[in-house]
């Protein structure tokens, strides 16, 4: 890939990517809008959702991109959302070249599409479904070895890749059962909207221990998974970093950030 001018390199993006009715909500829809409209247009999309999990690393398809409808009991409307974005093989053999010179293996699932965490935002981003798209998988939970994983992807965004890590800045579907935002769901989001104002990396890598309420936040913490290779693949313009989005959907943290 071709490298695009240093002043249109791309930014690093995590986002809360809510469940098939986010395309409900119109205010959600339309913050997500008018984020993808302020960022320069990519080249291409490195998505990195919390609903792959795959070892050692997979990188999805490169050809026709089909989606994958992992969700049940949803009215039958949901499971007809089309995203025909074109694949990304020259993104492919970049990402392929990158982390094998770090020693990272890799393999190639052909015929694994867009989960919804990746193709419900990008519906809403770039609604075209023009910009080649690759999702690849995390090969572990580990918040130390995914934000290697990012720094190894980092020179993408001078090829005009957005790359994009995909979950929700708190995921405990117990919210779901309650009115209102649970007070975990508001400290944990307090505790992290602080902890990255101040790019304080070590509290984040160690969220579960020193997070008020880390583990009621993230039971299981894929969710949270995906901001460390954002964190990664932006390391040393964490300063810069900004919340686009705030504020809580059923109860949930749906903060979303721009790093870059």
């Amino acid at each position: 890939m071709n490298a695009t001018p240093a002043a249109e390199r791309m930014p690093a993006l995590y986002l809360s990517h809510g469940a098939p009715p986010l395309a409900d909500d119109p205010v959600w829809r339309g913050e997500l809008a008018a984020w993808s409209a302020s960022l320069p247009r990519p080249k291409a999309i490195l998505m990195v959702s919390a609903h792959w999990e795959d070892a050692p690393l997979a990188l999805g398809a490169t050809e026709t991109v089909p989606l994958v409808y992992d969700f049940w009991g949803f009215p039958e409307h949901y499971y007809r959302v089309r995203y025909d974005a074109p694949g990304a093989p020259e993104l492919a053999h970049s990402v392929r070249k990158l982390l094998h010179s770090a020693g990272t293996p890799v393999q190639d699932v052909p015929d694994r599409g867009l989960d919804h965490g990746a193709y419900v935002p990008l519906v809403e981003m770039f609604p075209g479904a023009d910009i080649p798209v690759l999702q690849i998988s995390m090969p572990t939970l580990d918040p130390r070895k995914l934000m290697d994983i990012g720094r190894r992807l980092a020179p993408l965004r001078d090829e005009g890749v957005l790359i994009v890590g995909s979950g929700f800045f708190t995921h405990n579907l117990a919210a779901l059962r309650h009115q209102g935002t649970p007070g975990w769901s508001a400290e944990f989001d307090d505790w992290g909207r602080r902890a990255l104002a101040a790019a304080d990396v070590d509290a984040l890598l160690d969220f579960e221990n020193k997070a008020p309420a880390g583990r009621l936040a993230h039971p299981r913490t894929e969710h949270f998974a995906p901001l460390f290779v954002s964190l990664g693949a932006s390391e040393g313009e964490l300063k810069s970093g900004k919340s686009v989005i705030d504020g809580f959907w059923m109860g949930l943290a749906k903060r979303s950030l721009q790093f870059g």
